[in-house]
């Protein structure tokens, strides 16, 4: 009867699915307290293992033997808690049974608990201390309820073995009650739990997104293994609860015995299929009701979520490649204006900045023959090649950047010393000394550098334009590189209000003009003399050339100028034919005026006004001219030359081209720059470029003028 009990007792059961396999909350322990209080132990041990045998013999042999020795350790615990009571049946009053039957189905409970939950935490992956912890009230609940049914049926036995027959109708009630809660509560937590899980699923990541769905899923429906797999790109991601195992292209992987249950990720409307969700199992496992739709519900809220995360990704990558765009060169790739603004600005604001900061300003030479000669494509080609060589040459810290056209810049950050800065220029231009390749063409591009260091105010913006300003006293002087110095400055505020007062000088002819003469060393005979432009300010007096000159080629009124300076000079030479001196005058020419192809027009028309011989005016050429290879120029000076007039090459040793700019241009005159002549006692190589220059102009036959110290700051 005993082992009949147990048998009963253990096949009405609660199942509960972890991963692929059953757990069974059973009524075994009620049968085995009730036993070992009527019966001897030995005998409740062996009926026990015989009871749970008959119950689990269509079971694996390995969950039959963990059945049998949990219950038949169960037992033992119990008859050893009852024997150590000196338990007696019958008792001698119904109520003397509760006390010692408590502590017995205490131990067995805990044994039971004990024996059980490792196995169970193991088959789901968690924590023992969190199995333990789940659903602990349902547990008591049940062990609570089963106890007093084993007490009810002892005491019914001690008064009237007759009354046995309101147990079953009671043990099928508490049975039926105790399985509706904890469906209800399973239930309850799936829910709970699906709610959690596709809440999680609202990152904006792809990769986070298909993460938590597996590790989730897994979890959400027991599974031992969860897969995805997206549709067109064949992304795969495989995993559990404890973590992604593979994340790729697919891969095989062997059917082996157990389950795979697939669902479509599809959203509601079902019109948009862009993977699958498999569910693995090591054994047999067929999903409830309840777990299908559960399923279908979070492959739909999967379905969104990754649809979400890939749009999220494509709407950043455009945003990103917008802002990439806004702040970068399109052709070179470099930073642009923006950007380097925006960099500079961040750097000279950053107080804690290591080191030094400085801006290098690069234009190219010449460029434009470049783009006139072999197209704008071509000229496209050498700037990125300029790019990439500036990139090399450059330090990880700094910022190379095209500000446009031909013209670069190059933050340096992290300097030792502002000195520093003109050795990394020097460095910068010179990875563009190596002809570049040009469909099989070697193409030389020549460059000007200009460096300036941060000021006490104007930030980046007055940064870039001292630099500027270094950049274009670079290319006046004939210089490779330049540094900002504040005295060669022709932009400050002062000059650009004596620019806004330029109309009113003009039309009020405060320009005047001075002459240096020209002298013949050997026989100390006056030559000739050059003009020297003067503003005489009503308000500040004598106001130097270099306040002037650079805001009168930026306006407008260069031709006024050009020909208010050219009519006076030309008037002193009338006046001093008229005294007896046949002298020719010698006026400097800017090189924006020998774009005009007007130009040598209004030259020979003011000679003639003054009724004076062409070949008694030399204009001075500026040996820097930069569009010297422009057809318009060719043809200004060629006209110039033919009607008589002289021609002279002002500055002659400083620039980069004076050879080949002395071939191109038909000159009468070299005009040797002060800087060698201040330095030839002094300087081997400055006496050395003099005697050049002096064996060059008398096998030319050209004229040779030496500028003292004072003639080139008086223009």
């Amino acid at each position: 009867m005993l082992t009949f009990l147990i048998v009963v007792g253990t096949l009405v059961t609660i199942r509960i699915r972890i991963r692929s396999t059953n757990q069974l909350i059973n009524w075994s322990e009620t049968a085995i307290i009730i036993g070992v209080a009527i019966a001897p132990a030995p005998w409740v041990i062996l009926c026990t293992a015989v009871g749970i045998a008959l119950a689990y013999h269509r079971m694996p042999r390995i969950k039959l033997a963990f059945g049998v020795g949990k219950n038949v350790l169960v037992a033992f615990g119990a008859a050893a808690v009852l024997t150590a009571l000196d338990w007696r049946w019958p008792p001698e009053h119904a109520l003397d049974l509760v006390a010692p039957l408590s502590v017995a189905y205490l131990v067995a409970a805990l044994l039971d608990d004990l024996l059980a939950i490792p196995v169970i935490a193991l088959a789901a992956g968690n924590r023992i201390t969190r199995q333990f912890r789940t659903d602990l009230d349902l547990r008591i609940a049940g062990f609570v309820a089963r106890f007093v049914v084993a007490v009810c049926t002892l005491m019914l036995l001690w008064a009237d073995p007759r009354l046995l027959l309101a147990v079953p109708p009671l043990v099928l009630s508490l049975h039926l009650a105790y399985s509706a809660r904890v469906r209800a509560r399973t239930e309850q937590q799936a829910w709970q739990h699906l709610a959690r899980a596709t809440d999680a699923l609202n990152v904006v990541e792809v990769d986070r997104v298909l993460t938590t769905a597996v590790t989730q899923a897994a979890e959400l429906f027991s599974a031992d293994e969860v897969e995805i797999h997206l549709h067109p790109s064949g992304r795969t991601v495989r995993g559990s609860t404890s973590g992604i195992s593979h994340d790729g292209p697919p891969e095989e992987t062997s059917a082996g015995t157990g389950t795979t249950v697939p669902i479509t990720l599809e959203g509601h409307d079902r019109t948009d299929d862009i993977g699958v969700l498999r569910l693995r199992f090591r054994g047999p496992v067929r999903l409830s009701e309840r777990e299908q739709y559960t399923l279908r519900t979070f492959a739909s809220a999967l379905c969104t979520a990754v649809r979400n995360a890939q749009a999220y990704a494509e709407l950043a990558r455009i945003s990103e490649e917008h802002a990439y765009a806004a702040s970068h060169d399109a052709l070179t790739g470099l930073a642009n204006r923006r950007h380097l603004l925006d960099q500079g600005t961040e750097q000279l604001s950053n107080r804690h900045a290591d080191g030094v900061t400085a801006l290098v300003l690069i234009d190219l030479n010449h460029f434009k023959e470049v783009n006139d000669t072999l197209g704008h494509a071509a000229g496209d080609r050498v700037l990125v090649q300029v790019a990439d060589r500036l990139r090399a040459a450059a330090r990880p810290d700094d910022l190379v950047a095209r500000l446009g056209g031909d013209e670069f810049a190059v933050l340096l950050r992290g300097l030792p010393a502002p000195a520093v800065a003109a050795h990394r220029a020097e460095g910068l231009l010179a990875t563009l000394n190596e002809p570049f390749e040009l469909d099989g063409m070697r193409i030389s591009v020549e460059a000007s550098g200009g460096i300036a260091a941060p000021g006490t105010s104007g930030g980046m913006p007055e940064l870039l334009r001292r630099a500027d300003v270094a950049m274009y006293q670079a290319k006046r002087n004939g210089q490779r590189i330049s540094t900002y110095a504040a005295t060669s400055d022709t932009a400050d505020l002062g000059r650009l209000t004596l620019g806004g007062e330029l109309p009113r000088a003009v039309a009020d002819q405060e320009f005047t003009v001075n002459f240096q003469p020209i002298v013949d060393l050997g026989t100390g005979e006056v030559l000739g003399a050059e003009a020297l432009a003067r503003w005489h300010h009503p308000t500040h007096g004598l106001i130097d050339p270099l306040r002037f000159l650079e805001a009168v080629e930026r306006s407008g009124l260069l031709p006024a100028f050009a020909d208010a300076i050219l009519d006076q000079a030309l008037l002193a030479v009338t006046g001093w034919r008229s005294a007896g001196f046949d002298l020719p005058v010698a006026v400097n020419v800017s090189p924006r005026s020998l774009l005009d192809p007007h130009f040598p027009t209004s030259v020979l028309a003011r000679l003639r006004a003054h009724d004076l011989p062409p070949d008694r005016l030399i204009l001075e050429l500026t040996e820097t001219l930069t569009l010297s290879q422009l057809d318009v120029v060719d043809q200004v000076l060629s006209r110039l030359r033919e009607s008589g007039i002289q021609l002279a090459l002002d500055d002659f040793g400083t620039g980069y081209s004076s050879l080949s700019l002395l071939s191109r241009i038909p000159v009468h005159e070299l005009k040797i720059d002060r800087s060698f002549v201040t330095a030839m006692e002094t300087s081997a190589e400055a006496a050395a470029v003099i005697r050049s220059t002096l064996d060059l102009g008398r096998s030319l036959d050209l004229t040779v003028v030496a500028e003292v110290e004072g003639g080139a700051d008086d223009r």
